[in-house]
């Protein structure tokens, strides 16, 4: 027999919305199951049953903006914390890229619900996507994410010499950290000092505390893309909008 499961939670699975999206849509009697609409929270349903949405939450969903960031030094991801600014305060008309390309307009309302969909160290510049949709949030967040980010990192070897290979082939795979081993990663020589990071995961600190176990001191850290979004030349505490064609 197959076990019923949280509406909101199927609807999340099935990709149509986040789950908080999915509770907000459930009240607004703007989901039907097996074409009858559903308006109670917490209400369950079966894997095999049909779920729809009204037009409404598609129209409201098409609405949300996501906005990339290059995130300065000195500035959190999230909420503020022990004084220090959150990236969000960044978002206000004087500091979108004048080359953004998008026709998108700006309005406060669109600071609303704007999370960032992953994080990025407060001395760590580059990327950071802040979105609006539960979706995407899922996508770049969720247990089960494929989109790997790539990071340049400059880094000093305090051992003397050079980094020897058999740690460089530690870094794309072989490490353990908080007691489970680290997903292969991909870890190359840009030029002498800078190594090129691509993960498919992202715990705290976690390129900084790989370089600490074989010996590399972190110097400077870039986030340059976030599956095929890539930085570009946008340029350090400027922003623009996702674009329409855009996927991660």
């Amino acid at each position: 027999m197959t076990e019923p499961l949280r509406l909101s939670k199927r609807m999340s699975e099935l990709g149509l919305c986040s789950r908080r999206e999915a509770d907000e849509w459930i009240a607004r009697g703007w989901v039907r199951v097996d074409g009858k609409v559903v308006s109670e929270l917490g209400s369950k349903v079966l894997p095999n049953q049909r779920i729809t949405v009204e037009r409404q939450a598609a129209a409201e969903q098409s609405k949300r903006v996501t906005v990339l960031i290059n995130k300065p030094v000195g500035y959190v991801s999230g909420q503020a914390e022990d004084g220090y600014t959150p990236a969000v305060a960044l978002i206000k008309p004087e500091n979108r890229w004048p080359d953004d390309p998008s026709p998108e307009q700006f309005h406060p309302t669109q600071l609303r619900s704007l999370v960032p969909a992953g994080r990025l160290d407060i001395d760590s510049v580059g990327l950071l996507v802040l979105t609006q949709d539960g979706r995407i949030a899922k996508q770049l967040i969720g247990e089960t994410t494929s989109v790997d980010k790539e990071y340049l990192v400059r880094v000093e070897y305090t051992k003397g010499g050079k980094l020897p290979d058999s740690d460089l082939k530690k870094l794309n795979h072989g490490l353990w950290m908080d007691g489970k081993p680290l997903l292969p990663a991909k870890v190359r020589w840009q030029n002498e000092d800078q190594l090129s990071f691509t993960l498919k995961e992202g715990k705290k600190r976690q390129i900084r505390r790989m370089c600490d176990m074989v010996g590399l001191k972190v110097i400077g850290l870039k986030r340059v893309r976030i599956g095929r979004v890539k930085l570009g030349d946008l340029p350090v505490g400027q922003w623009r909008y996702l674009a329409a064609d855009e996927q991660f």
